[in-house]
């Protein structure tokens, strides 16, 4: 019998931080080591997961090569005619898609809206991994916690903290499991090394006092906005051109695979089946 999919969330309420370029990311790094991904994009307006995906394969149709993409889902929001409705609804269709996709994959990436919603919550207390983006900003750490900014003092968590905190006891209540969840600072080089001492500094007594720890994520670069214009990641580069990676892409490059270290996926569900045959052969 096959084991239980692991389920990779992106949550963030506040736009802009890179959710679904990581999310992306991180299915496609997945997905090149040998394992079976799933996406889910539970942000059925915005799309952008799903748009992703559908320059992908009209990449994959114009060049003519295969390129590795998981298997995806769209979930709308219900328009039922009650709260009550559209809540059943929301919760049939997200269950429906995990049973689906997790019977298949070895790993199910989820994308959330950034805003609240009944769908964005259900979804992050289906997670065994939450990754949150954040923008390296005094802005960004309010999302976490309420930080009087004088004083640079914790003097309680967010609504989104709260959040994440309350899904981490309905998911104790409904099966017993726990949820990673882990803080990824994007953009760090924006900002002075006074700024980026404090907020990490921050960072570190919020994530012991709420439960999570950070990672390194990604920098503020050009290349993200031309990829998705492709359909592709950083990892697809050596498909897509000749003429080898300059320094800004190996970096970018390495700030992806620090995410899927972070992630450690060889720990959750073991190396991928290629991966071991490889081993055994050399």
């Amino acid at each position: 019998m096959k084991d239980k999919a692991h389920i990779i969330v992106f949550g963030n309420e506040k736009g802009g931080s890179g959710k679904s370029t990581a999310a992306m990311h991180t299915a496609i790094a997945l997905l090149r080591l040998g394992y079976k991904v799933g996406t889910i994009d539970l942000d059925a307006r915005q799309g952008t997961i799903t748009r992703y995906l559908k320059k992908r394969f009209e990449f994959i149709t114009r060049i003519r090569q295969q390129l590795p993409s998981p298997m995806h889902m769209a979930i709308e929001r219900s328009q039922g005619s009650t709260v009550k409705i559209q809540q059943a609804q929301e919760q049939q269709f997200l269950e429906m898609a995990l049973e689906e996709l997790g019977a298949a994959a070895d790993f199910v990436v989820i994308d959330t809206p950034g805003t609240d919603s009944y769908l964005s919550r259900l979804a992050h207390s289906y997670a065994d991994t939450l990754i949150t983006p954040m923008n390296d900003s005094f802005i960004d750490l309010d999302l976490l916690a309420d930080i009087d900014m004088r004083r640079h003092e914790v003097m309680g968590p967010s609504i989104y903290t709260l959040m994440v905190q309350e899904q981490k006891a309905a998911r104790k209540a409904r099966d017993g499991g726990d949820i990673d969840w882990i803080v990824m600072r994007n953009r760090l080089t924006h900002l002075n090394a006074t700024n980026k001492k404090t907020i990490g500094d921050l960072l570190e007594e919020v994530s012991g006092l709420y439960g999570f720890r950070t990672a390194p994520g990604f920098g503020e670069r050009v290349v993200f906005k031309e990829l998705f214009l492709k359909g592709l990641t950083l990892l697809d580069l050596k498909e897509d051109q000749a003429g080898g990676l300059s320094l800004s892409q190996i970096s970018a490059r390495q700030e992806v695979r620090n995410l899927i270290m972070a992630i450690a996926p060889a720990k959750l569900k073991g190396y991928a089946q290629h991966v071991k045959t490889a081993k055994k052969r050399a």
